[in-house]
């Protein structure tokens, strides 16, 4: 769920110790996203290609398709949407589904955060600015929100691949893809936690306004 307090730990990233593999593999990504961030903010997106990005991470082009398949993937993928379904199904099983929603989605902006302001703004801008990387980032959400399904159809008594659970589901993934655009288009003035309540606001109540 990537379109997001370094020093503050949280449930996402207080996970328990991985093995030596694991660690490699996220040490590799990492290096890989910090590389393309990097040649991103000197030369621009498109300027950016492949090879320089691998040059950059000390790895080999190869490696970097194995962890992304794509340049925008690189921009684009995190490794939460797991751990925040995690995170979902372990909320009290009588709270509100809104406030569990609420909680969880927090975890996801301060998880974002986490990278630092200056990443997450670059990635907001790619997002309003490269259509290739706007598109793949609705791809991408599109998966997110198959996976998701499944939590709301067993917190609601739904079946995962009913047209209530699959409708709401995507409505709730699109509006969450257009806090980042949003935030972007205004020049981040605005609080994500802020406009991650209003969008839920909207979801939950439907719109503001005399005629709502």
């Amino acid at each position: 769920m990537s379109p997001m307090t370094s020093a503050h730990s949280s449930p996402l990233t207080d996970r328990p110790q991985l093995g030596l593999r694991e660690r490699k593999k996220i040490k590799t990504r990492t290096a890989i996203r910090d590389a393309t961030y990097a040649l991103i903010k000197e030369q621009g997106y498109d300027a950016t290609t492949i090879e320089q990005i691998a040059e950059r991470a000390e790895v080999s082009p190869s490696t970097v398709f194995r962890y992304f398949p794509t340049k925008e993937d690189i921009v684009l993928t995190d490794e939460y949407d797991p751990i925040l379904l995690e995170e979902l199904r372990k909320r009290p099983a009588d709270e509100p589904w809104m406030e569990s929603l609420r909680y969880v989605m927090r975890l996801a902006i301060s998880a974002g955060l986490a990278e630092g302001p200056e990443v997450v703004r670059l990635r907001s801008h790619l997002l309003v600015q490269v259509p290739a990387v706007r598109s793949r980032m609705l791809e991408s959400m599109s998966v997110t929100g198959r996976m998701l399904a499944e939590a709301v159809a067993e917190r609601n008594g739904l079946d995962r691949d009913s047209l209530e659970a699959r409708v709401y589901t995507m409505s709730l993934i699109g509006g969450l893809a257009e806090i980042s655009l949003y935030w972007a288009e205004n020049d981040f003035k605005d609080d994500l936690h802020d406009l991650l309540d209003r969008t839920l606001d909207v979801i939950e109540h439907g719109l503001p306004g005399k005629n709502a």
